[in-house]
């Protein structure tokens, strides 16, 4: 059954953060969204220019009418309006028809802009709903303001620690559970972008629909945290200031438990006129190795295409075109994986979000493996099998590094 996600939040008219963000997360994530909406925003890329709080019996009118008829697997609430309606809303999730929902809180206080969407009132009124939720996902300036990691786990609910208002070069990430302390944290390269409207309203979202769809909480937050990163690589970058996410670019990522087929590579004689080949089909060159005499290519829908020249080919100098050019400074890409080269054939890519119990499942079965799951220095989690006639099948997980590995062009 599809996951039915509610979402409880304001709107953004310029389509970046807000209901807007949540909807298409959502959708991208396989879910299915409904909304209550909490407030109608007038904003942009460069701030809020006005606010409309929607009446407190409305936003639990839109409630109950999804609640009573479509049902509610988990709850994202963003912006929640005023404290009068941060109070009623908790007093409904408490109800029996919404009490085993999993409820995502993401405590939404000032805008991407800077723009305050939060009254002292409101704030304070955030404790009854902290005591509903399943986990809040505060940035460490709505932590700062909820009182700190403690006060926070004080009311019951795991909580996420944001580290993308800290400074450095990496933003780490930290999963508290109450009794527990830290249980988890997510490391990884800041990604230099102004186009960050809307992060965590899509981080939140991201987890409540994998909880609706049955992810235990950190499986759920790293999902979240990888679509995350992708959409802000996808960014269209739109607007004067802080662009929205490209949630719409995030598809056919592996993301998901079941294989994404998203990947296939084939052997190539001369890198050149390969290379060029790909590119007057109408393919995106995303990787260019030609020492390695491998490249890879992007489709439109985020399929990914990659050429290989052997290298028995690349000694005997039949691969036109290679470069003796110095490597940029992230440093050339590691050779790519011995069943793409041009003496083995082609390679089919099956990737998984959940590669080692997949690979694990199908093992106990029966299916034989050459090579299950290694981590590799191309950045990317193996294993490797052929079918019964002899066709070569990598089963795999890369997150972001597929279409965006370090070296991408």
């Amino acid at each position: 059954m599809t996951a039915r996600i509610l979402i409880i939040a304001g709107s953004d008219s310029g389509g970046g953060a807000g209901i807007q963000a949540d909807i298409k997360t959502v959708t991208m994530l396989g879910g299915h969204a409904m909304t209550a909406i909490t407030a109608i925003t007038a904003q942009n890329t460069l701030g809020v220019q006005a606010v409309h709080a929607v009446p407190t019996a409305i936003v639990l009118a839109q409630i109950d009418s999804v609640a009573r008829d479509i049902g509610v697997d988990a709850i994202k609430i963003g912006m929640i309006g005023s404290a009068e309606t941060a109070a009623a809303v908790a007093e409904r999730l408490a109800q029996p028809d919404l009490a085993q929902a999993a409820v995502v809180f993401d405590p939404v206080m000032i805008a991407t802009s800077g723009s305050v969407l939060a009254d002292a009132d409101t704030i304070a009124a955030f404790n009854a709903l902290l005591r509903r939720a399943m986990v809040a996902t505060p940035n460490l300036p709505e932590l700062d303001a909820l009182g700190g990691v403690e006060a926070v786990l004080a009311h019951g609910c795991s909580l996420l620690v944001k580290g993308g208002h800290d400074e450095g070069e990496t933003v780490t990430d930290r999963l508290y559970e109450t009794g527990e302390g830290e249980v988890a944290r997510w490391e990884a390269p800041r990604i230099d972008t102004l186009h960050t409207h809307g992060t965590g309203c899509t981080l939140a979202s991201a987890i409540a629909t994998g909880l609706a769809q049955g992810m235990p909480l950190e499986p759920a937050v790293a999902r979240a945290r990888d679509f995350v990163r992708l959409a802000l690589m996808d960014a269209p970058g739109l607007g004067g200031g802080h662009g929205p996410m490209g949630q719409q670019a995030v598809r056919n990522d592996g993301l998901f438990t079941g294989p994404a087929l998203n990947q296939i590579t084939l052997p190539a004689l001369d890198y050149a006129a390969s290379v060029a080949f790909y590119k007057q089909m109408g393919l995106t060159q995303i990787v260019d190795s030609p020492d390695n005499g491998y490249a890879r290519f992007e489709a439109i829908n985020g399929v990914t295409l990659s050429i290989h020249v052997s290298p028995s080919r690349l000694r005997e100098g039949l691969g036109e075109g290679m470069s003796d050019a110095a490597p940029d400074e992230t440093g050339p890409p590691p050779t790519p994986p011995a069943s793409g080269r041009g003496e083995e054939g082609a390679t089919t890519y099956l990737e998984s979000g959940a590669l080692d119990a997949w690979t694990a499942y199908l093992a106990r079965r029966g299916v034989r493996f050459e090579q299950m799951p290694t981590d590799e220095e191309w950045g990317w989690r193996e294993a490797r099998l052929t079918d019964p006639a002899g066709n070569r099948l990598c089963l795999y997980q890369a997150g972001e590094y597929r279409r965006y590995p370090p070296w991408r062009i």
